[in-house]
C-alpha cells in the first residue's frame, strides 16, 4: 500500500464499498458521539467521513487531535445508511471504518477557524494566509484563477498567438505611477526599476517581425492600494498585432472574453458577440448609472509599424 494514499478525498463512492483505503489530508470537522467519533477529513480534492469507535486502539489518538492536523487513515469504505447520506458531498454515500490512524503533524489551537465562512480581520487573514487559502473560499478561488489563466493562454494560442516572458528587472521606464526600485549590487548607486508594464520589450519584440504576441504580464506600480486589487502590482492580459485596424482587435478578442465569461460566470447570461460598441460622445458625461450602461469594456490597441 502507498506511504501516504491509494485514494484522494473526493474519489471513492458507494461502488467502492468493501475496499481496504488509505487516505491522507487535513481533520476538518471532528463530532463526538460517545461511542462513536466522527471527522471529516480534507485534501485539495474534497472531503471524506471517517468513524472510529471507542473500542478502537487508536480512538483516544484520534480523539486528542485538534482541527487541521495533517494525518493518515486506513480503514474499510462502508456504505452509508440512506438517513445518513449526505447529498452535498460526492463522497457522501461513504464513510470509512477507521482500522489504522497516524498523524502526521499536529496542529496547535487555530487563529481562525478553516470550518464555516465566518468573516475576520484582514490583518489576521494575512498573516496567517496559508491558513485563510485553506478555507473553501479561498481555496477555490485560486482553482479559480489557475483555470482562468490557463484558459485565456490555451485561447491566444490557438489564435496564433507567441507568448513571450518579458524581463522583470530594467531600465525605468515611465507611465502613469511611480517605479519600485531595485538597488543595483554591482553597480552603487544605480538601481533596476521594475515594470509598470512590458511595453518597451513587446515592441522590440513586433518590429522583430514577430506578428501576434501575448502575456499574462506581471505590473508594478507604487502607488496606493485599492479595494479591488493588491497594492503595488498586478497582472493583465497584454497583446501585441501587426498589420491590424481596430475591428480586427475586436473580432480577435471578443469571441475569447465570451468564452472566457460563459464559461466561468456560473451560469450568469453573457453578451453575444459583436459586443455593443458605445461612443465616447455618447458617454463623456455619464454619470455612472450602471443601469444605463450595464456592460461598458474598454481595450487598448497598440499598433506596431514594422520599420
Amino acid at each position: 500500500m502507498h506511504r501516504y494514499r491509494t485514494h484522494t478525498c473526493s474519489k471513492l463512492t458507494k461502488k467502492d464499498a468493501g475496499q481496504t483505503v488509505k487516505l491522507s489530508g487535513w481533520v476538518h470537522r471532528k463530532r463526538d458521539h460517545g461511542n462513536l467519533l466522527f471527522f471529516d477529513l480534507r485534501d485539495h480534492y474534497g472531503l471524506t467521513q471517517c468513524v472510529i469507535e471507542n473500542s478502537n486502539n487508536f480512538f483516544k489518538q484520534v480523539e486528542k487531535v485538534k482541527p487541521e492536523s495533517v494525518v493518515s487513515v486506513v480503514g474499510k469504505v462502508v456504505k452509508r445508511s440512506a438517513e445518513t447520506t449526505n447529498k452535498d458531498l460526492f463522497t457522501g454515500e461513504i464513510e470509512i471504518s477507521i482500522s489504522s490512524f497516524e498523524t502526521l503533524s499536529s496542529a496547535k489551537e487555530l487563529p481562525l477557524p478553516v470550518f464555516g465562512e465566518q468573516e475576520y480581520p484582514e490583518e489576521t487573514r494575512l498573516k496567517y494566509r496559508f491558513i485563510d487559502l485553506r478555507r473553501q473560499e479561498m481555496h477555490e478561488n485560486i482553482i479559480l484563477r489557475s483555470k482562468v489563466i490557463s484558459f485565456i493562454r490555451n485561447e491566444m494560442i490557438n489564435e496564433g498567438f507567441l507568448e513571450f516572458q518579458t524581463p522583470i528587472l530594467t531600465a525605468s521606464s515611465p507611465e502613469g505611477a511611480r517605479d519600485f526600485l531595485v538597488p543595483s549590487r554591482l553597480h552603487p548607486g544605480k538601481f533596476y526599476a521594475l515594470p509598470q508594464a512590458p511595453q518597451q520589450f513587446k515592441q522590440m519584440v513586433m518590429i522583430s517581425g514577430f506578428d501576434k504576441y501575448f502575456q499574462i504580464a506581471p505590473c508594478f506600480r507604487d502607488e496606493d492600494g485599492r479595494a479591488d486589487r493588491s497594492p503595488g502590482e498586478h497582472y493583465q492580459l497584454d497583446i501585441e498585432m501587426s498589420f491590424v485596424e481596430q475591428e480586427d482587435i475586436f473580432s480577435t478578442l471578443e469571441p475569447i472574453f465570451y468564452n472566457l465569461f460563459n464559461k466561468f460566470s456560473k451560469g450568469k447570461s453573457v453578451s453575444k458577440t459583436p459586443f455593443k460598441k458605445i461612443k465616447y460622445t455618447d458617454v463623456k458625461n455619464f454619470n455612472h448609472n450602471v443601469d444605463a450602461f450595464p456592460f461598458l469594456y474598454s481595450i487598448h490597441v497598440s499598433q506596431t509599424i514594422q520599420a
